[in-house]
Formats: structure tokens, C-alpha cells, sequence
């Protein structure tokens, strides 16, 4: 594997790749990673297979973890290589950003600024900036993203379709460990006791897709928006109940996040992101 910490350096390594398959992470890496660079190299077998590591500093908010984001630089190295990984890019601030950056993309509100968006205001500008950088830095045919990060998949989505970037975007169910956790980088911020009820998260969104189930079968066509709202609020009680602090847990239509009033064969989605003692932790299921 070759690394990447320049840009000039980076379109150098790829200056004769045909095709070109990409992974964006923010490092610290677990076999949720892994598995894209897996898909990225599935879904494009001749392709230089790219991954890149950097830890984005424009959509952390000041009081969020940025300085203590963990990176694992080394490990993280021998994993990708162990993956057949091709190239890693692996920038620091002044190589991809030289200059403050204040030309942004800015999403949707009705997209961004829900959900993620509204617990973390401009969090969707910085990441829609960073990946159409670097989007522009790698120039990829297929890039690889992990659905744990629904809402993110679906603002990444309907960029490369509004921008008419040439990029196939794929999406790859999310990892979970043996018990149901999604894996997650923050995971390794939780305590041992944490760790063992951080399943919980999971576990309200199975009964909340259950509950959606059970409703659809009763009421195909009729009125949603008050179950719809007893399901959440139960979801949001119980893991209040067992010493969560949740943001959101709620039911959505999977092609657009909106909000679901009527009842129909429209595939949806449960979403949840809770705090569980410091650390929050994000996951959802489709329904």
C-alpha cells in the first residue's frame, strides 16, 4: 500500500488508474471500515482502490470531540494494507485545507437540518464539503459509504446526483458486533458497564420497527402521524427510563427522511441517536 499525504502527491499515484474505488474515514478504524474497502474492491475489481484517513475539523462543533478524537494512525495502516488497499491519502489540515476554507456546500435544510442536522448544526456543511474535496482529490467511479450514517449516506447521495458528479455511490448495511451493537469508532469511548447496555439503543429499534410492523399490518392505507408518535415517545421513555439521554428516536421514510402521516408500503427507516453517559451513539434500522 501507498500513502498519500499530498495532493499532488496523491493525483501521482493515480495518474494511471482506469478506474479508481474510494473509501473517505475519519481513521481510527474497525472491521465496519474494512468491510467498504471489501465492497469498494468487490464493486469495481480492476479498480486502484483508495482509502483516505482525515479527521475533519469542519463538521465538529467547538464543543465537540475533535482534539479528542482518537486516531490510530499505525494500526490503522496495517489494517488497510491487510484489506488490499491500494492507496492511502492521508492529508493533514494545511495540505487539504492550504487556506481557510470558506467556499462550503451547503445541503438542503429539509435534508440537513433535521435529525443530526438539528442536534448538530452545520455538521452536513462540513461533511458535504470535505467528501466533494475530496471527491475532487481522489476522483472516483464508485465511492463506498457505510449506512450506520444514514442521514449522511442520503446527503452524500443527493450531491453527487445535484452536482452530476460521475461517482456511484454505494451503501453498505451497517456492522454490528455479536450482540447488536453498530460498530462505531465512539464505541471505544464507552465504559465496560457502558458497554454491556449500550445494546439498548439497538434493542429500541427493533421494538420500534416491530411496533411499525404491527401497525402497517392493522392499517395499510390509514392515518399514521398519532401511532407514529406513540411508538417514538415509547422508545424515547424507555431508554430514559434505563438512564439514556436520547436526542431522537423516530420513523421516517427511507427516500427522504420525511416525516410519515399516512400509513403505506413505502419503505421506512427507524433512527435513533442517544447519550449513553458521555458518549452519544447513532443507529437506525430499515424497515
Amino acid at each position: 500500500m501507498q500513502i498519500a499525504h499530498s495532493i499532488e502527491d496523491l493525483r501521482r499515484l493515480l495518474q494511471n488508474a482506469k478506474q479508481r474505488a474510494f473509501v473517505p474515514t475519519m481513521g481510527n478504524l474497525h472491521a465496519g471500515h474494512l468491510e467498504l474497502v471489501k465492497v469498494a474492491k468487490q464493486t469495481l475489481p480492476e479498480a486502484m482502490s483508495v482509502a483516505s484517513i482525515f479527521v475533519n475539523r469542519l463538521q465538529f462543533a467547538p464543543h465537540e470531540d475533535f482534539d479528542s478524537y482518537p486516531r490510530t494512525f499505525a494500526n490503522d495502516c496495517a489494517l488497510l494494507e491487510a484489506q488490499g488497499c491500494n492507496i492511502l491519502f492521508a492529508p493533514q489540515e494545511k495540505d487539504l485545507y492550504p487556506e481557510p476554507q470558506v467556499f462550503k456546500v451547503h445541503p438542503p435544510a429539509e435534508l440537513a437540518d433535521i435529525l443530526e442536522g438539528a442536534f448538530r448544526p452545520g455538521f452536513f456543511v462540513g461533511v458535504s464539503t470535505v467528501v466533494h474535496k475530496l471527491f475532487n482529490c481522489v476522483q472516483p467511479d464508485v465511492a463506498v459509504f457505510g449506512k450506520k450514517d444514514y442521514q449522511q449516506l442520503m446527503v452524500i447521495q443527493r450531491m453527487v446526483q445535484q452536482m452530476a458528479l460521475p461517482i456511484q455511490i454505494v451503501g453498505v448495511d451497517t456492522l454490528r458486533a455479536d450482540d447488536g451493537l453498530a460498530l462505531s469508532s465512539r464505541n471505544g469511548y464507552l465504559s465496560s458497564d457502558e458497554r454491556a447496555r449500550a445494546v439498548e439503543l439497538s434493542g429500541a429499534l427493533k421494538q420500534m420497527a416491530a411496533n411499525v410492523r404491527s401497525n402497517l399490518s392493522r392499517n395499510l392505507s390509514g392515518e399514521a402521524s398519532k401511532a407514529i408518535a406513540q411508538i417514538e415517545e415509547q422508545a424515547m421513555q424507555s431508554l430514559r427510563d434505563k438512564g439514556w439521554q436520547p436526542d431522537y428516536l423516530v420513523v421516517r421514510h427511507q427516500h427522504d427522511l420525511s416525516a410519515v402521516t399516512q400509513f403505506s408500503d413505502a419503505p421506512l427507516v427507524v433512527l435513533g441517536a442517544a447519550r449513553l453517559g458521555s458518549t452519544r451513539l447513532i443507529d437506525n434500522l430499515e424497515v
